[in-house]
């Protein structure tokens, strides 16, 4: 079996930190981050709050961010997104550099959702009912560990923006996949490659067995029974009453969405595709996108020409994400000041090695 991925204890923030103000916040980590100047680095994910994007040396999704921060010589990497996405960095980055999480409760349900062990038992099964016909693929948006267990077996990482170009390379090398940890965007995929939805199966993981009605034999994908908690939030209700309200509106959602959702709406892609197009969209155009508040919001302000919504009027941004505010960045920056570092995320080097197989697998064909 795999080898545990280290954790670090998290550590709570001090008292001190939640009675400041925030201009004086700013102010102190405006100077901490003078102080240091080429010696720390601050990514920034698309879905964190404005209060920490601010002062974001770099904005990106999760990929993007760690590669970014392999290629900067920054000593301390204090990473603003969540926790599968601090561990790529380290995963990626120098031995010399230090990757720093500034809340560790800044998890990620969907990755949460598909478990080494649970992993490890249902590819057991796996293997004894179809054989060695399966690859493994893995959403980026998973643990170090799934990472590793994914490239252990011949397998690769995919994201939203290259997860089809990866799905036809992996149909060359076995006949079936296992896709993890997101059900619908391994669903959305292979439906767009032209595979059937009769062809496609769900493995539970907590029954350890397959949902799917048929002949096993037509399987062609398997997809981990796991979802974005905020994506499949976005109801086919939500699209219907845009279609009858304002019928000129387009409706534009990330890949994570349910089928049924992206079916019915006028574009889909990934993150930087939504970014894109709205960039890109003829000013007096609307919209309703299908993503994270913090970025619908984040794009009506960049673009006040362009008539933007929120797919569901009711969405609240994703809580995990939320965790990084200004307090705790200022606590990490400050005690990095201070010669302390707080919250480190360090993945146990045998596990890096194998998860970087995943990840070198598809850098090399995207």
């Amino acid at each position: 079996m795999l080898e545990l991925l280290e954790r670090t204890r998290n550590q709570a923030l001090p008292e001190i930190y939640k009675d400041l103000s925030e201009a004086e916040m700013v102010e102190r980590v405006k100077s901490v981050k003078e102080k240091f100047g080429d010696r720390l680095f601050i990514p920034g994910h698309h879905y964190q709050k404005d209060e920490v994007m601010q002062f974001a040396d770099a904005a990106g999704d999760s990929l993007q961010l760690a590669q970014l921060s392999a290629a900067n010589t920054a000593e301390y990497i204090v990473f603003c997104g969540v926790h599968f996405m601090a561990e790529t960095a380290d995963i990626l980055t120098n031995d010399y550099q230090q990757v720093i999480l500034p809340d560790m409760r800044a998890g990620c349900s969907m990755a949460d959702m598909a478990d080494i062990h649970q992993t490890e038992r249902g590819w057991k099964l796996m293997q004894e009912s179809f054989g060695d016909t399966i690859l493994p693929l893995t959403y980026v948006n998973s643990t170090a560990a799934i990472k590793a267990f994914v490239g252990e077996n011949g397998g690769a990482t995919v994201t939203s923006s290259n997860a089809k170009q990866m799905l036809e390379w992996a149909f060359t090398q076995k006949e079936r996949i296992l896709f993890l940890p997101d059900q619908h965007l391994g669903r959305n995929t292979a439906y767009e490659l032209g595979i059937p939805l009769e062809n496609m199966a769900v493995w539970n993981p907590i029954l350890d067995r397959l949902e799917y009605e048929g002949d096993t034999e037509n399987i062609q994908v398997i997809l981990w029974k796991g979802h974005c908690s905020v994506h499949e939030n976005f109801r086919v209700s939500n699209v219907e009453q845009i279609r009858e309200t304002n019928p000129e509106r387009k409706v534009i959602v990330h890949p994570e969405c349910s089928r049924e959702v992206v079916d019915l709406s006028d574009y889909a892609g990934s993150t930087k595709y939504i970014i894109d197009t709205i960039s890109k969209a003829p000013a007096g155009s609307k919209w309703a996108i299908g993503t994270e508040m913090n970025l619908v919001k984040r794009l009506i302000h960049q673009h006040p020409d362009k008539d933007i919504v929120s797919l569901n009027p009711y969405m609240c941004p994703c809580l995990t994400m939320n965790r990084i505010d200004l307090p705790h960045l200022l606590w990490a920056l400050e005690s990095l000041e201070r010669g302390k570092v707080v919250n480190r995320i360090k993945v146990d080097p045998h596990i890096a090695r194998k998860a970087n197989l995943a990840l070198n697998r598809m850098l090399a064909r995207v």
